[in-house]
């Protein structure tokens, strides 16, 4: 993938004709790529209409929240930013399409900015997350962010007024350890 950590994860469905089954989390692939197994925190987001925008989050401060992202119902366009400034992909963007119908996750490392827009009503997003929320720490920035320069793939038509209201994308108060 094209920012460093970042993964798309794909089911291996073993399929008959019941349906299929699929590994969706394994402790020991986690670990024999350095990626995190402990993940103590889970959540739901049920989104009731289709071009619902969650976003953009991260959290500030030394500990770096890590995510696992899947729809499991619906579909939506996920999208990471990178907030790394020692990082060589420092503010570039993926946006990913994960729905019910392919499984597929993404993999969000600690340091990323996370959000996504909703493609179909009634999609409902799993997190599998590194740590557990800590509002001192809640950030965010502008989902149109100028400086960020997402694509979405369609303007909101709902959107949280905290979220709404983000400021917007400040690169020189990314680079403390401190919230």
């Amino acid at each position: 993938m094209r920012l460093a950590g970042a993964y798309v994860i794909d089911l291996e469905p073993h399929v008959d004709e019941r349906g299929f089954f699929a590994r969706a989390f394994c402790e020991r692939e986690f670990a024999e790529r350095g990626l995190p197994v402990r993940f103590p925190q889970c959540n739901l987001s049920h989104n009731a209409r289709k071009a619902t925008l969650r976003g953009m989050h991260f959290q500030a401060g030394l500990e770096r929240e890590t995510k696992v992202v899947r729809a499991v119902s619906g579909a939506i366009y996920d999208v990471i930013v990178d907030l790394r400034v020692e990082s060589a992909t420092f503010l570039e963007w993926i946006g990913v399409e994960l729905s019910r119908e392919t499984g597929r996750a993404l993999f969000v490392p600690g340091g990323f900015a996370h959000g996504f827009l909703t493609l179909t009503d009634d999609a409902d997003v799993f997190y599998h997350m590194s740590d557990f929320f800590r509002p001192e720490a809640d950030r965010g920035f502008r989902w149109d962010d100028p400086q960020a320069n997402i694509r979405w793939p369609a303007s909101p038509l709902t959107i949280s007024a905290r979220d709404a209201s983000y400021p917007d994308l400040d690169p020189s108060r990314l680079s403390g350890t401190t919230p």
